[in-house]
């Protein structure tokens, strides 16, 4: 496993338990849903910076079709 491998996984554990403590006892029934589209929002957020808005080079960064990353920008409310 890569350094940044496991860095990404300690982050993302370590989000998921700081948002849990948030909670204060109060329940939820949406935390996957709420973590993969943070998660994902950020990401598609971070990767359009790093290519200067080019949604060509973003979409192949990511893996993903131009069309599947603007689906994705539309339903998350991303501008740019």
């Amino acid at each position: 496993m890569s350094h940044n491998s496991h860095n990404q996984k300690a982050m993302t554990r370590e989000s998921v338990r700081v948002y849990l403590e948030s909670l204060n006892g109060h329940s939820t029934n949406r935390l996957y849903d709420l973590v993969i589209e943070e998660t994902e929002k950020g990401m598609i957020r971070e990767v359009l910076k790093w290519c200067k808005g080019n949604r060509s080079k973003a979409a192949e960064t990511l893996g993903i079709t131009r069309t599947t990353l603007r689906n994705k920008m539309r339903k998350l409310k991303i501008s740019g």
